[in-house]
């Protein structure tokens, strides 16, 4: 008498607990890796898609050219210090209401320098600065 059978079950491959050890293994490699960290970034000055505004009467325009060249409102200046350029700007809205001050930089002029214009216009007493950018193309 064979009380055993001949009947053998198929072994079976349960997935469930190789899941398990897959997902607890991809949090431990989310948890312990670092990420690359840039000391520099690399940007592209900015451009704008929009219509060319009609000259307000009450802004004053400053452009900076990578030479070292201040211009006022199409006027040569010389920036010796930032008081200096705050009295320049302070004369040159006197008559003005509430002007708006327009920094044209040229893409290589330093961070510093636009830094400090920004600076007298504060000192001036005009809080409304804008930059001008160049118009994109479509």
């Amino acid at each position: 008498m064979n009380f055993r059978g001949s009947h053998k079950d198929d072994p079976e491959i349960n997935l469930i607990p190789m899941i398990d050890v897959l997902l607890v293994i991809i949090i431990f490699l989310m948890l312990t890796t670092t990420y690359s960290k840039f000391a520099e970034l690399q940007i592209n000055l900015p451009s704008a898609e929009a219509e060319k505004q009609p000259e307000r009467t009450n802004e004053i325009d400053i452009v900076m050219a990578s030479t070292g060249q201040y211009l006022v409102n199409r006027r040569a200046v010389a920036f010796r210090d930032v008081a200096s350029f705050r009295d320049e700007l302070r004369r040159e809205g006197q008559n003005m209401k509430n002007p708006v001050i327009v920094i044209n930089a040229d893409s290589h002029v330093t961070y510093q320098s636009v830094v400090k214009v920004m600076d007298a216009a504060r000192q001036a007493g005009y809080g409304q600065i804008a930059f001008a950018v160049e118009q994109g193309t479509k």
